[in-house]
């Protein structure tokens, strides 16, 4: 039974969980983050079995009630979607293992039991919309976990609530976009099917109605994974958000709209369609480095570090967005594993954000110093790891999509965002070398009688064990990436598409 329902049991145990947390948590309200945690644990476990599902047996359909579609629901396992899944389940898992002090810290403790529970219908969506083979049931997920989102959003600092509330706008916004092209989509084929408009489209032809139903899409998945210009949404929520939320989605939220993008120009509509019928792709491709550029150049004029990462996440949504405009098998490769590597890299930083400002109370740049590394020495490593990533230096994850990326660029015969991507790791390492300089090289701050502050607070251990282990991931998965290119991401490549590899 568990076999051959497993594409449906990450998206139900997170909604189980949902249901069950406030239930069960509200006498003790310490149960609301250990079944938060036992939920992600389960989810991320399930995750990881479906990839050896999958290389074993290949792409895997699951039909709610026996329907076939396009009359019923279904959701599809492939190499892609068993990828993403497993990225942001184990990637919300680490981040589920730090929050439970950041959430009592930043939160009123009556709070607690409907965060944890937003947060486990937020991931519900999030894994429905990578699984399902529908283009409605993907934007129910997705509304469902953007309202979840709203929520978790609103409950951060004084200025939170105004970020959630012009997200809210924008993501509605997006959300009325996508909606209006699968309207289309669906008067001019009659199947909301994923499978099914693959094969239906090329009958149909590149009518104004399916032109304008792709555009709408594209559009709405833009606003989702903040592609330059439309990421207006993004600087104030990850900044005023709590800590937590921040850390969810900054490595989890946007990826989501760079795999709907991805599954709808590629694997419905076509290499062929959006690269030479309507050449969206390009487009794409353009916006995308001109995000990585204001991203970092934003990034580099920031005080907060949280708002620092901020910005720097429309850049690194750049990467992924840019890589998909290539259209070819080297960028789609660099920018898939951009999604895994940005989750960890992302992850780290955030949850760096958190214990400085839980243990030295603000996580300005401007006030860190030596002796703030002194008293927090791994959490400062953990940054500074990080930060090289982030940068692309070798043998660190970041350096690898990037390789990928400038590969793609040279096959297009791309300069102009060959330049973008080296420029862009010069400016990464403007901002975030100024952040270790100060940590490592700036004399710590004394008293009248020039004495430094005494006792080391480093975080506490379940704080500090998911940032060392993400830390560590960091040099790992960049050492394994060859297996992981190769194992798995080669599978996930569209049909259509030339494969080059360097």
């Amino acid at each position: 039974m568990i076999p051959t329902n497993a594409p449906a049991l990450a998206p139900l145990i997170f909604l189980f969980a949902a249901l069950i947390i406030p239930l069960a948590a509200f006498k003790v309200r310490r149960l609301a983050w250990v079944l938060a945690i036992a939920a992600a644990a389960a989810a991320a476990a399930v995750s990881v079995w479906n990839i050896f599902r999958v290389l074993e047996s290949g792409t895997f359909h699951y039909r709610f009630g026996g329907w076939p579609p396009p009359l019923g629901i279904e959701y599809v396992l492939d190499p892609l979607s068993a990828f993403i899944t497993a990225v942001i389940n184990l990637t919300a898992l680490v981040v589920l293992v730090h929050s439970h002090l950041t959430v009592a810290a930043e939160l009123p403790e009556r709070k607690h039991v409907p965060y944890y529970a937003l947060v486990m219908l937020m991931m519900s969506g999030f894994n429905g919309i990578v699984l399902t083979g529908d283009f409605f049931n993907l934007y129910v997920f997705l509304e469902i976990a953007s309202l979840a989102l709203y929520g978790l959003i609103a409950v951060g600092d004084r200025k939170s609530p105004v970020a959630a509330f012009r997200y809210l706008v924008i993501g509605m916004v997006g959300g009325g976009f996508y909606l209006l092209g699968v309207g289309f989509l669906y008067i001019n084929s009659g199947s909301l099917n994923m499978a099914d408009l693959k094969a239906i489209l090329p009958a149909v032809g590149a009518g104004p109605e399916i032109i304008v139903a792709l555009c709408f899409m594209v559009l709405g998945f833009g606003i989702k994974m903040a592609l330059f210009p439309l990421h207006g949404w993004l600087p104030d929520a990850y900044t005023y958000a709590p800590t937590a939320t921040s850390s969810l989605m900054a490595p989890i939220g946007t990826k989501i709209g760079a795999y709907g993008l991805l599954r709808v120009l590629f694997f419905v509509f076509g290499v062929n369609f959006v690269t030479r019928t309507v050449p969206l792709a390009q487009v794409v491709s353009w916006l995308a480095a001109a995000g990585i550029l204001y991203g970092s150049i934003m990034a580099m004029a920031q005080d907060e570090l949280k708002r620092m990462l901020a910005f720097s996440s429309i850049a690194q949504v750049g990467y992924i967005g840019l890589g998909i405009g290539l259209a070819n098998s080297l960028g789609l490769l660099g920018a898939v594993l951009h999604v895994l590597n940005h989750g960890l890299m992302k992850a780290c930083l955030f949850l760096v954000a958190g214990n400085f400002r839980l243990r030295l109370g603000h996580s300005r740049i401007r006030a860190l110093d030596s002796g703030a590394r002194r008293r927090m020495p791994w959490t400062s490593a953990a940054f500074t790891l990080a930060a090289l990533s982030m940068i692309g230096l070798p043998p660190t994850v970041g350096f690898f999509s990037k390789w990928y990326l400038a590969l793609g660029t040279i096959r297009n015969r791309s300069w102009v965002f060959l330049a973008v991507i080296l420029a862009s790791s010069l400016l990464n390492a403007v901002y975030f070398f100024r952040v270790i300089e100060r940590l490592y090289l700036r004399p710590a701050l004394r008293d009248n009688e020039g004495r430094e502050a005494e006792g080391r607070t480093e975080a506490a251990p379940s704080m500090l064990l998911p940032t060392l282990v993400l830390a560590a991931s960091l040099i790992v998965i960049g050492l394994l990436n060859a297996v992981i290119v190769n194992g798995l991401l080669v599978r996930f490549l569209p049909p259509g598409l030339e494969i080059v590899f360097p």
